[in-house]
């Protein structure tokens, strides 16, 4: 291993963390969309 080992890692954690920063947004949103689409299904 050479001496840019670290910093790949370090990347390789900070993209991971970015991901799953990411997947939890969508997540969010996507649980916010479904409750209001069934509010909305309900009153109609």
């Amino acid at each position: 291993m050479t001496a840019v080992a670290p910093m790949n890692e370090f990347e390789r954690r900070r993209r991971s963390k970015n991901v799953a920063v990411a997947l939890t947004v969508g997540g969010f949103c996507l649980l916010f969309f479904l409750i209001t689409v069934v509010r909305m299904g309900m009153r109609g």
